[in-house]
């Protein structure tokens, strides 16, 4: 099997769903174009996400392929469509009223606004570790997996956790190529109480982090990096990919090492 570029997924707004891509562009600072563009804040400029509001894991969002239109629907709430550009007010409007709190949008085109910032390009997983921590859950499939982790990059014809490769000892990074581009791989992503909510209700998966953890140094593959693992809730690959030019990610694009 050959390693090669599966999927791509951004988030245009920071929390809600994601969008399912065949191409992508990487921004100079290394961000995904588009992926975490906006994000809700609340009254003290706190992010607003299901850590915070489980009410964010019921709401539907529903993009244009160019990442310029939204459709929003919640219970409750009434479906409406809004420009990710001219729309911002109507849009917060509507998200505040869907949450119940008064919400506002930050924009940023630039790096948009990443978990990581010191590691702010796309993260990387792949298909078979997806797979992989869906039969540690027979309450849960694949798909969810997929929403839980909430990662940018899925990496097909290796085997599970191929993708902890791509970090070495703390203050290192590992180079890998997918087609023309260069990333380097940082960190094991160190892991939030989102993946155990239910993408669709919010509701808790009982035991979720303890048998993750369990499971996941269990099958900690030899060639893992184990001094990054100060606990065992980690899982993707974080990434820097800072770089000028026309870079573009395309699914089918090959990787190595």
């Amino acid at each position: 099997m050959t390693p090669a570029l599966a999927g791509i997924r951004i988030f245009p707004i920071k929390a809600l769903d994601a969008l399912v891509l065949d191409e992508c562009a990487l921004l100079p600072g290394g961000a995904l174009a588009g992926d975490r563009r906006l994000a809700m804040l609340d009254r003290e400029a706190h992010y607003v996400n299901g850590k915070r509001h489980p009410g964010v894991h019921r709401i539907r969002a529903r993009y244009s392929k160019a990442a310029d239109r939204v459709t929003l629907s919640a219970p409750d709430h009434p479906a409406r469509d809004f420009a990710l550009d001219a729309d911002l007010g109507a849009l917060a409007e509507w998200l505040s009223g869907a949450l119940g709190q008064p919400i506002r949008l930050a924009c940023d085109d630039e790096g948009g606004f990443p978990d990581d910032r010191k590691a702010s390009g796309p993260t990387v997983v792949s298909t078979a570790s997806i797979e992989e921590v869906a039969r540690w859950f027979p309450e849960i499939d694949a798909q969810s997996v997929r929403r839980r982790f909430r990662a940018n990059l899925e990496i097909g014809g290796v085997p599970p956790f191929w993708e902890d490769r791509l970090y070495g000892p703390a203050g290192t990074t590992v180079a890998f190529r997918i087609g023309a581009a260069t990333l380097g791989g940082t960190n094991p992503c160190q892991r939030c109480p989102v993946p155990p909510r239910d993408p669709d209700t919010g509701e808790i998966l009982s035991g979720f982090q303890k048998r993750f953890s369990d499971r996941r140094r269990e099958t900690l593959p030899a060639w893992a990096e184990a001094s990054r693992f100060d606990h065992f809730y980690r899982f993707t690959v974080n990434t820097v990919a800072p770089g000028q030019g026309e870079r573009v990610l395309r699914v089918g694009d090959p990787i190595a090492l």
